[in-house]
Order: C-alpha cells, then sequence, then structure tokens
C-alpha cells in the first residue's frame, strides 16, 4: 500500500469538514426550483468556485494526464488559437445570457417553450441517454485511480466462512461458504458512489452547489502546497530533457516537430474549436449551474472571472503530468521509478494501463503527507463532477421526459422525491455499466462520441435563441440526424463489431481497398472526426429545413422576456441591448457593468489578446525560422509555470474571499426568497407555468400582450 496513515488523514479531515457543511444545506430545501436551481442565488464567485471544481471530476484529470503523455504541450500551443473565438463567447455571455434570461430549469424544457412537447420530450431522452454513457465510466476511472494511487490490491479474497446452523430444520450443524474473489475497483467504486449519491439527494442542487464551492475553496489552498513541493523536487532542465528526448515527428515541446502525433493533433484542435462555438449551452452535465445564477449578468461574470481562478488548478495538474513523465522517463529517477515501474506491468489492460501511468508514478514519487493532500483534492473532484452529473441526467430524466405528459403539476415533496429516485438510478446503472464495460479507446475519444449522441442540440440551441426563423420541424431534423451517425458510430467502435462483422462485409464489396485493408483490427475514424460529421450534417439540417418550413417568425421577446414581456425580477435580468456598435460593446460591456465589472472585462480582453498576437507571431517566425528546442523549453517554463503560479496565488486569495462572501449571502437569500411552487419545470401554452396567467406582465402601462398559441408573433386581422 502507498499510503502511510498520514496520508490518510490529510484526505479523511477534509473530507469530514465538506459533510458537515453538507448537512447543514438540508433544511434550506424547500422546493422544486431550489432543488434544481439552487432557489436562483448563486453569486458569481460562488458559480465560478462550484463550475471549476466540478468541471471533469477525476476522468477530466486523468485524460488531461493520458494526453499529455502522448502529446505533450503541442495541443497546448494550438489551442492558442481558439482564444479570441472563447474570449467572444466569454465576454458577450453568447448562449449563456439568453438561456438565463429563459428562466427555464433544464435545456429540454427551454425546447418546449420554443419548439413543442414532444420535442422537449425527444430531445430529452436523448440527452439522458448521451449524459448517462458519458458519465457511466467515471465511477469506475475514479475507483480504478485510488485503487493504483493508493496501491490498494486488484482483487479482494473473501475466504471460506463456516456458518453453524445446530443442527436445526435438519441443516448440517456446520454451513461452509465458498471462498471467492472480488475485484477491488468494484467494491471502492460502491463505497465511492454511495458516499457522492448520500451528499447529492441531501439537497439536490442546493447542496451539490455549496459542497463544490467549498471543495474548490479547500482546493485552492492544497494547489499551491502540492506545487511547491513537485518545483522544490524536479528541476525544469530535467522535465524539458524528459519531454525533448521524443523523436523526430512526435515532439511534445515543439508543436512544429509533431507531424506524426496521432489522434491529439492540430486537426483535433480544430475540430474542437467548431464544436465548442457550436456546443455552448449544449452538454448538461451540471446543468443547474446556468439556472442557478442570481441574474443573467452574474451568469455572465462567473464566465469572465473564472478564466483566472484555472491558473493554479491548470499549474498543478500540468505540473503532475510532467514530474510523472519525467519520473518514469529521465535517467536521473530510473532506479527510483523502477518499483512503478513493474507495478504499471501488472496491468493487463492496455487502455486502463495507459490512464494509470501518471497515477502510479505519482503514488511512487510523491512525499509521505503530499500524496494524502493531492488524494483528497481528488477525492473532491470526484465528489463534485459526478455529483453534478448525477443531479442533471436524474432531473432530466424527470423534468424533460416524465414532467411533459402531466395534466397538473406533482406535488412539491412529491417531485423532489422523484428526482431523488431518478438520481439514484442514474448511480445504480453507472455501477454495473462500469463493471461490464471494456474500454477500447482514449477517454477524450469517448466523450467525444457519447457527447456527440446529441450533436444536434447546439443548432437547436443557437437556432432557438437567436433566429426567429427556426422551426420545430428543423429541430427535430437536426436531432434526429445528428443522432443517427453518432450512435452509428458508437456501434461500429463497440468490441468485435467492425473487425469481426462490418469490416469483413465492406471487404466483399471493397475487395482492392489499400485503407480498408489497413484498418480491420479497429474501426478508423476517431470520435472527434465522427462528431464533427454529426454536427455538420446537424447545423446543415436545422438551415434548411427552417427556411422551407417558417411561415410565422417566432416572438423572441416573450421567450427572453424582454420589452413589453419584462418580468418584475431581480436587476439586471432584463437589462437593455446595446443601441448600436461600439468599442465596450466589442468587450461585452453592458449598461449593467459596474467599474469593477468593466475593469475585469477590458483586463481579460487585453490579457487574452496579447497572448494570441504572441501565438501569431511566434508561428510566423517559426514557418521562417524554426526555434531550436531550447527556446521552445524556455518558453513552456515561462507560460505553462512562471506565470501561472505569480496569477494563481493572487486569484487563491481572491476567490476565497469572493466565495465565502458569496456563500454567506446565499444563504441570507434563501431564508428570505418567496418561492413559488409552480416553478417547476413545466410548461403551459409555450410558457413556464409560474408566469403570470401563463403570460408575462408588460411593464409600464400594465397591459398585456396576447400571443398565438405557437409563439409566433401576432398576425394582422
Amino acid at each position: 500500500m502507498h499510503m502511510h496513515v498520514i496520508d490518510w488523514l490529510a484526505m479523511i479531515i477534509p473530507l469530514t469538514f465538506v459533510v458537515i457543511i453538507a448537512a447543514k444545506t438540508y433544511g434550506h430545501t424547500k422546493s422544486v426550483s431550489d432543488f434544481m436551481a439552487a432557489g436562483r442565488v448563486a453569486g458569481r464567485y460562488l458559480l465560478t468556485n462550484a463550475t471549476s471544481e466540478a468541471g471533469g471530476g477525476i476522468v477530466g484529470q486523468v485524460a488531461t494526464f493520458q494526453v499529455l503523455f502522448v502529446a505533450g504541450f503541442v495541443l497546448t500551443w494550438w489551442s492558442l488559437m481558439n482564444t479570441p473565438v472563447s474570449l467572444f463567447i466569454v465576454l458577450t455571455g453568447y448562449v449563456m445570457y439568453r438561456y438565463r434570461q429563459t428562466r427555464v430549469l433544464t435545456l429540454a424544457q427551454f425546447f418546449e417553450i420554443r419548439y413543442s412537447k414532444s420535442f422537449r420530450v425527444f430531445s430529452g431522452a436523448l440527452i439522458v441517454l448521451s449524459g448517462v454513457l458519458n458519465f457511466a465510466i467515471f465511477p469506475a476511472t475514479s475507483a480504478r485511480f485510488f485503487v493504483y494511487f493508493c496501491g490498494l490490491p486488484e482483487t479482494l479474497h473473501i475466504g471460506a466462512l463456516a456458518i453453524p446452523t445446530l443442527g436445526v430444520f435438519g441443516l448440517p450443524e456446520m454451513l461452509h461458504t465458498c471462498a471467492f474473489a472480488v475485484p477491488t475497483f468494484a467494491v471502492l467504486m460502491a463505497l465511492l458512489l454511495s458516499m457522492t449519491l448520500t451528499l447529492t439527494v441531501i439537497g439536490g442542487w442546493l447542496t451539490v452547489m455549496v459542497v463544490d464551492c467549498v471543495e474548490g475553496l479547500i482546493s485552492g489552498v492544497l494547489y499551491l502546497v502540492v506545487i511547491a513541493v513537485l518545483l522544490h523536487m524536479f528541476s525544469w532542465g530535467q522535465i524539458s530533457q524528459a519531454m525533448g528526448a521524443a523523436p523526430p515527428g512526435h515532439s511534445l515541446l515543439n508543436p512544429f516537430d509533431a507531424s506524426q502525433v496521432k489522434d491529439f493533433n492540430l486537426w483535433f484542435v480544430i475540430i474542437g474549436l467548431i464544436a465548442m462555438v457550436y456546443g455552448v449551452g449544449s452538454w448538461q452535465g451540471g446543468s443547474g449551474f446556468r439556472a442557478a445564477a442570481l441574474s443573467p449578468h452574474e451568469a455572465k461574470m462567473a464566465g469572465v472571472i473564472g478564466v483566472w481562478r484555472g491558473q493554479a488548478k491548470a499549474l498543478m495538474f500540468t505540473l503532475l503530468a510532467v514530474c510523472a513523465f519525467t519520473y518514469l522517463r529521465h535517467a536521473d529517477f530510473a532506479a527510483q521509478s523502477q518499483g512503478a515501474t513493474a507495478y504499471l506491468k501488472t496491468i493487463q489492460s492496455d487502455q486502463i494501463r495507459s490512464q494509470m501511468e501518471a497515477p502510479v508514478a505519482l503514488a511512487h514519487l510523491l512525499p509521505i503527507g503530499i500524496k494524502g493532500i493531492l488524494a483528497a483534492i481528488m477525492l473532491f473532484a470526484m465528489m463534485a463532477g459526478e455529483g453534478a452529473y448525477m443531479h442533471s441526467w436524474g432531473g432530466i430524466f424527470i423534468q424533460d421526459i416524465i414532467l411533459p405528459f402531466r395534466a397538473k403539476p406533482f406535488e412539491p415533496k412529491q417531485h423532489i422525491r422523484l428526482l431523488r429516485m431518478a438520481i439514484i438510478g442514474v448511480a445504480i446503472f453507472a455501477f454495473f455499466f462500469g463493471l461490464l464495460y471494456t474500454q477500447t479507446d482514449y477517454l477524450y475519444m469517448y466523450f467525444s462520441l457519447t457527447g456527440a449522441i446529441f450533436a444536434g442540440a447546439g443548432a437547436v440551441i443557437v437556432g432557438g435563441l437567436y433566429w426567429n426563423r427556426g422551426t420545430t420541424a428543423a429541430a427535430w431534423s437536426a436531432v434526429v440526424i445528428g443522432a443517427i451517425i453518432a450512435i452509428g458510430s458508437i456501434a461500429l467502435k463497440m468490441e468485435g463489431i467492425w473487425p469481426q462483422h462490418v469490416a469483413p462485409w465492406l471487404l466483399q464489396y471493397l475487395p482492392d481497398n489499400v485503407y480498408l485493408k489497413s484498418n480491420m483490427d479497429k474501426f478508423p475514424i476517431n470520435g472527434q472526426l465522427m462528431s464533427f460529421g454529426a454536427i455538420m450534417c446537424a447545423v446543415t439540417a436545422y438551415v434548411v429545413v427552417s427556411l422551407l418550413t417558417c411561415r410565422t417568425k417566432f416572438n423572441m421577446d416573450r421567450m427572453l422576456h424582454r420589452g413589453a414581456y419584462a418580468m418584475e425580477a431581480k436587476p439586471g435580468e432584463t437589462p437593455p441591448p446595446p443601441s448600436k456598435f461600439s468599442l465596450a460593446s466589442l468587450v461585452g460591456i453592458t449598461a449593467e457593468f459596474t467599474r469593477g465589472d468593466k475593469i475585469l472585462s477590458i483586463l481579460l480582453f487585453s490579457w487574452t489578446m496579447l497572448w494570441f498576437l504572441a501565438f501569431v507571431v511566434i508561428t510566423t517566425w517559426n514557418l521562417i525560422a524554426p526555434w531550436p528546442p531550447a527556446w521552445w523549453a524556455m518558453y513552456w517554463h515561462f507560460y505553462l509555470i512562471i506565470l501561472p503560479l505569480a496569477v494563481g496565488s493572487v486569484t487563491t486569495v481572491w476567490f476565497t474571499w469572493g466565495g465565502l462572501r458569496d456563500l454567506r449571502r446565499a444563504f441570507a437569500a434563501l431564508k428570505v426568497v418567496k418561492r413559488d411552487a409552480r416553478d417547476d419545470g413545466m410548461v403551459v401554452n409555450h410558457h413556464n407555468l409560474d408566469e403570470e396567467n401563463g403570460d408575462s406582465a408588460a411593464k409600464g402601462n400594465g397591459a398585456k400582450k396576447s400571443t398565438p398559441a405557437d409563439g409566433s408573433e401576432p398576425q394582422p386581422k
């Protein structure tokens, strides 16, 4: 076993504190909107700390380790081309702002308002299918991480037991049970799932969000401790030497010498950029965060400051990966790493060995105490990520598949009880899926493929929020086409389907195809490319069908509660849009912005564009006169280590203060907030049920504006 008693204490003590905080949220969950959206009382720092902690869980970090071992910093470099686009998304509140204006609890609820009830149910089913399959490998991967990181045995042997019966009912005096072995990861998976599930169902999203925020505040300090230890143990010279030893065409430092890197290359980044713009808001893992914001403006500002919040976390996980890589590859650590190397050889599955390479190395190289701190960080990441996902998929099942068939709302207690049962069902499915599923691809590729099941979502969301000519028929077309392509891709990648059935069948009709002959063992198109194909087909279908079927324009103001339809809500919930283009609008500044908000947005814009300019200059330079490896090593040392350390040290203090402030404000607001039992996700006549008389009250003269049932603009008589 790799863990010392001090390590176990370093993990258990922070966990105990988090459990106590979680228990205190129970009495504050009094309505469905509390359970689903934390009462919509979350400020920007509460949102940012919670979403950062929940992002990806252990699986996300293991996937990052896997990519860094294969591609090094190459993806980091080419990802800089995304910065202007990601900056636009963050500063303008693209999709997220308008989504919050709709005041829905789930994405499919928005679909009923914008399209139809039947489309809500169908898309809700696809969201759940995509999400549950995506999530189902999380618990198993997390459990395996702790098995190999903590040095637990791969199997638990349960010996034979002798049970006395005293000869009653004619039984022998002693009954003997057979000895058998149980995979350790299965036992640990059940334990960890049960713990996370309990915290999730206590108070729903309110508990999830508060726990994630508290875990994020604790982890923020622990990140700096781990960073300091790793920088003391490894020199940048050792790290750069280990990473610089890759053969030509496979460089881990020089992005212009990585043409032979398979899967994680420039095309991976380009497709990821398209998917990022297309899919904003489509992935519903952690969907409650989008509905929980105090106002659309707070949701927007959480995205702005979230860029700074991630600096220390990104630095720690980058250091963990490169130090583990150096430990296993550098001659200075050859003697020390023999135990880790031998341990890795005992793992039979190639994919599991690839996933666990970094965790096993870290278990052997980290000193006592620091190993326990990292275990606590990863435990928090697991609880945050898996709790958010279980809540999302279970909640969407009830809200968007069961609720639309109701003629009248559930009683609040009954509704919350059903939500809890659905969340438990997601956990049970994930447990058995993790036991039975054999993974054959990189984690990131699996995520891309399962996420693509709902590949039509981006077209339906963006079209629904920004284009008043989008139609229900177009939404159906986009979602169905995207789902068919994605589900077909998943089937082709299942073990045995391609090599045993599909490839031999194709070879009968294409006997001379060289490409097919060279890829008989494995489906040759990775999950990222298949996801891209599904996206392109869905967008085309949505645009073409909308143009062919649109007869009346949809009433966007009513759906977004703007103008004559503005509701009496929190300040900043329905701001006036900018009247014309200006320098301020370029960085997303609107009338809601305070002086501090403006400074943060301008600072983020300047910082991001500075590094994009550096990307353009250095790329041009290398195309003309390539940098030597030593220059790239110096660049990465500054960009990935020195700079994030300086920024992360400041932002840890900043976000700790802000997170504590927002937690206090959220609990104070929950004591006085007026809850409406009708705010439960039901939609009647294209309206949220809690909107007055099925429509939003017009401000100013108090008049009501009537609209057709299909949500279109009123037509002149």
